[in-house]
């Protein structure tokens, strides 16, 4: 055995520092990147939008703005609610269907926010199966004759949103419940505090962080949403930036609208943060006892099964089953759209190219700051998932600037250099509308990848390294083979994100480029809903599989060797920044 001395192992440290520079300076592209949509709305904005801004500042911004304030407010109560009320019961209550309704809760995150205002357009809609049934029963003859709640409103919009993102709330809440140890618990009660009081002043304090992820998790969603606001007449600050770009033709009031939107959205991260400071997590391994469920009967059994049922009935049963319907009534009628089949491919290729990307991309972020000996390396991660936090409609606009700069320059040389014409190359391709995705879905990528790397013990780092093995050797053959289970989760999130994703693909889609998501948009905007439901079907079809990936993960989180991990996922799962 020999060992290296002298001008070798200097020689060796040297190459090692390198190639760690090399792998930082990869990261900090990347951050670089993940900036550029901002520094392109402070371009935008600053260049002034002439005579259109002092009608927005005038009509658009005060009701948008106040409109936005509203929804989230609203969204925000209702998700805490049905996601706290349901984690607690199916955790710490055993009642008939509990097995069942604790894995159903999470089917409401297939589908998208603009599919469910789509379908309860029509299902409610004065003509729709809903209203006409009780005109029948009650023996009204003309629609009007019946008052029913109005759906295209801000209460309706805040009820819808809230049915589709309560799984937010529910998820770490649920995991944070299960980790709850006994005794804390059972001290309130030798207290004299009944169910209610322990609920109320023990358990919610417990799982504040949770909840706070949780609920800034949903508001971000529906900050991002444009198809249900629009499709329900509630005119926020994102459909104002849509309208903005595409009907004012205005790109520089878009971005003056967006960087009002940047201000919630860092507004949003910072209440979150507040409402998780000095908030801790801590447990003894030797005295940990996880809950075990109270029997429920009778009454109180059926109320508690009704309370977890209902949000399934509204947020995915009552939307799947119109999508169903209707599109058997359009295939019976006119068969399969034509256009069908390239609507799919279009949306498969865009979220293959997009996750493979996001997924290299988040990798090489979390595998060179793992390299990294600098304190200040994480915050890199951090700083590069803020995509996450910014919504489709902000992106479009940021990245506008600097594409379209790049695309000239390419343009101008290549007329110069060789007296060809490419055009636009970045903007007139799809290759915006992919890194659009990439920056938004990093925060995806990254978290699961850091969270795999994390379980990887720095000694088999150390031991291949003193073998002679670069990084990129370490980790195509240890690291890769042992995170592929993480890769693997955050792939399918990823891609099923992709798929959904309507702001960004409406705005930096390419001419004659329809996806599933647009398609539906464009049936929806001309009332056709029929039409649009094979698309939807299609989009909640595909938006099953993260469910089932979330719902087997949840599934474990009671296993003993999983605990503390799913504690600190729970207290800091999706945090933006």
């Amino acid at each position: 055995m020999t060992i290296a001395t002298g001008p070798e192992r200097v020689g060796r440290g040297s190459r090692r520092a390198r190639s760690d520079l090399v792998w930082l300076a990869v990261s900090g592209l990347i951050v670089a990147f993940a900036l550029m949509p901002i520094g392109g709305i402070v371009y935008f904005a600053t260049r002034g939008s002439g005579d259109v801004w002092p009608n927005l500042i005038a009509n658009v911004l005060p009701y948008a703005f106040r409109t936005t304030v509203l929804l989230l407010l609203g969204v925000g109560i209702l998700v805490a609610s049905i996601g706290v009320s349901t984690a607690w019961l199916v955790t710490m209550f055993s009642f008939p269907g509990k097995r069942v309704l604790e894995w159903a809760l999470l089917l409401p995150l297939a589908v998208p926010t603009y599919i469910i205002a789509y379908a309860y357009l029509d299902v409610l809609h004065p003509l729709g199966p809903v209203q006409t049934t009780l005109r029948e029963i009650l023996g009204i003859t003309r629609p009007r004759d019946l008052w029913f709640p109005e759906i295209r409103s801000l209460e309706g919009c805040i009820f819808l949103l809230g049915m589709v993102l309560y799984p937010y709330v529910y998820l770490p809440v649920r995991a944070v419940f299960q980790m709850q140890s006994t005794a804390t618990l059972e001290v309130a009660r030798t207290l004299g505090a009944n169910r209610l009081r322990v609920f109320l002043h023990v358990a919610i304090p417990l799982a504040r962080p949770a909840i706070a992820v949780g609920v800034s998790l949903a508001l971000m969603e529906a900050l991002n949403d444009i198809g249900a606001s629009e499709f329900l007449g509630v005119r926020t600050l994102t459909v104002a930036i849509y309208t903005t770009w595409t009907i004012r033709m205005s790109v520089e009031g878009a971005a003056q609208i967006a960087l009002v939107m940047l201000a919630v959205v860092f507004a949003l991260i910072l209440l979150e943060r507040w409402a998780r400071r000095r908030q801790h997590f801590s447990s003894s391994a030797r005295r940990h006892h996880t809950p075990t469920p109270q029997p429920l009967g009778g009454l109180a059994g059926i109320g508690a099964a009704l309370a977890c049922f209902l949000p399934i009935v509204f947020g995915f049963l009552v939307p799947a089953s119109y999508l169903v319907a209707a599109s058997w009534r359009r295939y019976q009628v006119a068969g399969l759209p034509r256009a069908l089949p390239t609507w799919i491919e279009n949306s498969l290729t865009l979220a293959a190219i997009a996750t493979t990307v996001t997924i290299l991309v988040g990798l090489a972020l979390v595998y060179s700051v793992r390299l990294s000996r600098n304190r200040a390396a994480p915050l890199l991660v951090r700083v590069a998932s803020t995509g996450y936090a910014v919504p489709g409609t902000v992106l479009a606009v940021g990245l506008l600037v600097p594409l379209a700069s790049l695309d000239n320059v390419f343009d101008n040389f290549m007329r110069a250099s060789f007296g060809l014409a490419p055009g636009l190359i970045l903007t007139g391709s799809g290759a915006a509308l992919v890194l659009a995705y990439v920056l938004r879905f990093l925060a995806i990528s990254a978290g699961s990848i850091e969270a795999g790397l994390a379980k990887v013990s720095p000694h088999l780092d150390m031991a291949a390294r003193s073998l002679g093995c670069r990084p990129a050797k370490i980790l195509a053959t240890i690291h890769l083979p042992l995170i592929a289970p993480a890769i693997a989760a955050a792939a399918a999130l990823v891609f099923v994100d992709v798929m959904k994703e309507l702001p960004a693909t409406l705005l930096l889609q390419p001419f004659n480029f329809t996806t599933l998501a647009t398609a539906l948009y464009g049936e929806a905007k001309r009332g056709t809903y029929e039409d649009g439901a094979i698309a939807a079907l299609a989009i909640v079809a595909v938006g099953l599989i993260p469910v089932i990936v979330l719902a087997r993960v949840n599934a474990r989180i009671g296993q003993p060797a999983r605990r503390r991990a799913s504690v600190a996922a729970a207290a800091g799962i999706g945090a933006p920044i």
